[in-house]
């Protein structure tokens, strides 16, 4: 078959729900991919950071595959020999009390909005039905109804309502808006991307997260952290909550908690916060199913062992430094911090970041828009230097062309 083969395919029989750059990925190693031609490209989109240790790391493909031949699945109606291994390892990596855990980052968002709410009920002493949560302006937390209903984006949420009720929604990097919201008593958490990555890798004024932190600490309000994307080693520590020595309320993890093998997410948080949810009370049949546990434990081990936050924030700077030295009109901005980085466009005879994608991928690297004028650059954390220098001759390469 051709590619546009793969693709129509894709197109007759699948929800359009997407809109891929035309490339059919077949295998893919470290920071490449191969086509099903046989062309190598550098993934410098990593599944939105699934993908942080490399495509197909030996360490968590030979613990998926030893797992799958031993047990699966055996749902939380029953305990296995390493959902505890996994829940201790992960507390004392990220130095919790407790972790609740499920599949997905949407679902994952889902159980800490619960949290909250139980908290805000049974701690706090908030009224029932009158616990709020508040969040930013042009977040991205998922999918799900409850999720959009706190999006300011009109494509994730228009025409998709009725809408679930109980968000504030303040301006991200607006300490006094937060401060104003925050004089309501209802108020139970406030939710947010360190940085945010859907709405381009905007990242706040230095401060703004210990703030915010203490503001909602003097209220007696949750900070609640989603370190989806930016989890796990991608901006250079292993939280981005650690660069302002903030330890959240409640931690959301997804994505690379996995390596990019199987869906993994997990909320973490303490005792007084964790134990308001009794048996009965939420759940999931896969999470923490026996593979996704013993995944999780190797893909953390993998990004201490090979020091991954470190060397995100080593090429982070790299990058950076590199893209700032292009002169081109097309590159209005650069901004970022470790392995999450993005270049704000700017339209030129009718060229656009989805042309400068298109003209990547040609010369040998994928990359993805966002926001029609935003390209993300966020390659797999095991990039070397010399992979990073290659790639960024590409980058500098296709920019020469417009």
């Amino acid at each position: 078959m051709r590619p546009e083969d793969y693709i129509t395919r894709e197109g007759k029989f699948g929800a359009h729900n997407y809109h891929p750059l035309p490339v059919v990925l077949e295998k893919g190693a470290g920071v490449f991919v191969w086509d099903v031609e046989g062309k190598r490209y550098f993934d410098f989109l990593s599944g939105y950071s699934a993908l942080s240790q490399g495509h197909c790391h030996p360490k968590i493909i030979k613990a998926l595959t030893d797992q799958a031949q031993k047990l699966t699945l055996v749902s939380r109606a029953f305990h296995s020999d390493v959902l505890g291994e996994y829940m201790e390892f992960a507390c004392k990596f990220f130095g919790y009390d407790k972790l609740l855990p499920m599949n997905t980052g949407a679902e994952a968002v889902e159980t800490a909005l619960k949290l909250a709410r139980r908290w805000g009920y049974r701690i706090k002493g908030i009224a029932p039905e009158k616990a709020k949560i508040i969040v930013c302006s042009e977040n991205f937390h998922g999918r799900t109804i409850t999720i959009i209903s706190m999006s300011t984006d009109p494509s994730s949420y228009a025409d998709f309502g009725p809408y679930t009720p109980g968000f504030i929604k303040v301006q991200y990097n607006n300490v006094g808006e937060l401060e104003e919201a925050l004089k309501d008593p209802d108020v139970v958490g406030f939710l947010l991307e360190p940085i945010q990555g859907e709405a381009g890798v905007v990242v706040p004024d230095e401060g703004y997260l210990r703030t915010c932190y203490d503001l909602c600490h003097a209220h007696h309000v949750l900070f609640i952290a989603d370190e989806i994307q930016t989890g796990i080693g991608r901006t250079g520590k292993l939280l981005a909550c650690d660069y302002e020595n903030i330890h959240p309320d409640i931690l959301i993890l997804g994505k690379a908690l996995s390596g990019g093998v199987t869906p993994v997410s997990a909320v973490l948080a303490s005792d007084e916060i964790m134990l308001t949810i009794a048996p009965g009370e939420h759940g999931s049949t896969y999470g923490g199913n026996p593979l996704a546990a013993a995944v999780g434990i190797a893909a953390l081990e993998v990004v201490r062992d090979e020091h991954l936050s470190e060397n995100a924030y080593e090429m982070g700077e790299l990058f950076r430094s590199e893209m700032q030295k292009i002169d081109n009109p097309m590159i209005r901005q650069v901004r970022g911090k470790g392995l999450l980085n993005a270049v704000v466009t700017e339209p030129r005879g009718g060229k656009v970041a989805w042309d400068i994608c298109l003209a990547l991928k040609e010369n040998g690297l994928i990359a993805k828009p966002t926001h029609d004028h935003i390209i993300r650059f966020t390659p797999p954390l095991v990039i070397t230097h010399e992979q990073m220098m290659e790639a960024i001759g590409i980058i500098k390469e296709t920019f020469e062309l417009f």
